[in-house]
C-alpha cells in the first residue's frame, strides 16, 4: 500500500500564493516522477507540474514561470510553490507518485482564488 497525503490548499486572493506539498509513505520502492494534476469543477483533469527523480521538471503552458515545483527524495515529498495566483487557477489539486509502473493518487487539496 502506497499512501499520498497532501496538504497546504486554501483560500488565497488573486496575486497571492500557496505552497503545496505532498508526503508518500508506505510500501515504497523506488519513487520515479512525482507531479501535480489539478481539476476545476465541469472540466477534465489536467497536468500541472512533474518532475522525475533526477530533477527534470515540466509544467504546463498555463503556469510556467508562476508555479515551481521540487522534490526531496530522502522525504519522498513534492512541493508545488504557487505564485501570482488567478481564478481560473481554482481546483482541486491532486499529487502523484510513479512507483514501480504504477501511479498513485493523492486525495486531493482544494486551492480557492478569490477575492
Amino acid at each position: 500500500q502506497v499512501h499520498l497525503v497532501e496538504s497546504g490548499g486554501g483560500l488565497v486572493q488573486p496575486g497571492g500564493s500557496l505552497s503545496l506539498s505532498c508526503a508518500a509513505s508506505g510500501s515504497l520502492l523506488s519513487i520515479r516522477g512525482m507531479g501535480w494534476y489539478r481539476q476545476a469543477p465541469g472540466k477534465e483533469r489536467e497536468l500541472v507540474a512533474s518532475i522525475t527523480s533526477g530533477g527534470v521538471t515540466n509544467y504546463s503552458n498555463s503556469v510556467k514561470g508562476r508555479f515551481t515545483i521540487s522534490r526531496e527524495n530522502a522525504k519522498n515529498t513534492v512541493y508545488l510553490q504557487m505564485n501570482s495566483l488567478k481564478p481560473e487557477d481554482t481546483a482541486v489539486y491532486y499529487c502523484t507518485a510513479d512507483i514501480h509502473f504504477v501511479r498513485y493518487w493523492g486525495q486531493g487539496t482544494q486551492v480557492t482564488v478569490s477575492i
